[in-house]
């Protein structure tokens, strides 16, 4: 389990290296569309800020991964 998520990040800063504001961008796009969900999808998912959420968690992510590499 431990070596397979160290080839899974190893990969992953691979990937992002050269890219390193593709995750902040896709979690400010999250963040966005969080804010339209909540006014035209009625229901849980449109309450739940669900889409928030996730967008943060990935753009700090993102960020802590692009000052890393």
């Amino acid at each position: 389990m431990i070596q397979w998520l160290s080839k899974l990040l190893d990969k992953a800063s691979e990937y992002f290296a050269p890219r390193k504001g593709l995750l902040p961008l896709i979690g400010l796009a999250l963040i966005v569309a969080n804010f339209i969900v909540q006014f035209i999808v009625p229901g849980w998912f449109g309450e739940s800020n669900l889409l928030l959420h996730l967008g943060l968690i990935i753009a700090i992510f993102g960020l802590m991964l692009a000052w890393a590499l």
